[in-house]
């Protein structure tokens, strides 16, 4: 079975620099062209099925992507972007000035990363996206043929840190994925491996 990891479409606050998470942006108009293009490059692929995080940002990516093709879109609340925190809705340019604020650690130490108040940390993220592939996407095996996941930047790393075996200081290795960028991955006889 192949999986489609592909992150939401660009937001006013992506082009901003404004840390989102939990808070439910919607697209901006490059990130709805964008996620038409996806979807016209993705064309003559076939889903059975099409999984999403509930925030509009990614619905609205996955409704584009799929355009008129008669594939279900299930919103599953375990897809949603790592929560922030008080940091959500702040510019990524002014939080790295704090030097005592967990976001420099973010990106550039993620094994040392706390959540501010009222956030998330890796390991809770890991441990909800780890919970859907295993209660959801894997029992697919053998049922279907190809499923397409739209999610967030951090929420799709948490899914390849499950499906790589690997831990929190490997969180970032290959970057950020860009808005609807793809990762593909098979899942046969219970292993994961990239395409």
């Amino acid at each position: 079975m192949e999986i489609y990891i592909i992150r939401h479409g660009e937001t006013r606050w992506n082009s901003k620099k404004r840390l989102q998470g939990s808070i439910d942006i919607p697209l901006n108009e490059n990130g709805r062209a964008v996620a038409i293009e996806a979807g016209n490059r993705l064309d003559d692929v076939e889903f059975d099925v099409i999984y999403s995080s509930p925030l509009i940002r990614a619905y609205e990516t996955a409704c584009l992507i799929r355009g008129r093709k008669n594939v279900p879109i299930i919103r599953d609340e375990r897809l949603k972007e790592m929560n922030f925190g008080v940091n959500e809705g702040q510019c990524k340019t002014e939080m790295e000035k704090d030097e005592t604020n967990p976001f420099n650690y973010l990106f550039d130490a993620p094994e040392k990363y706390f959540p501010p108040e009222n956030g998330e940390s890796f390991e809770e993220l890991c441990e909800r996206t780890k919970e859907f592939m295993q209660k959801v996407i894997e029992p697919l095996e053998g049922q279907m043929n190809r499923v397409m996941i739209v999610g967030h930047g951090a929420m799709n790393k948490a899914i390849m840190c499950y499906v790589l075996n690997h831990g929190i200081e490997h969180f970032w290795d290959g970057g950020l994925q860009k808005n609807c960028g793809s990762l593909i991955v098979k899942f046969e006889a219970g292993k994961y491996r990239l395409c």
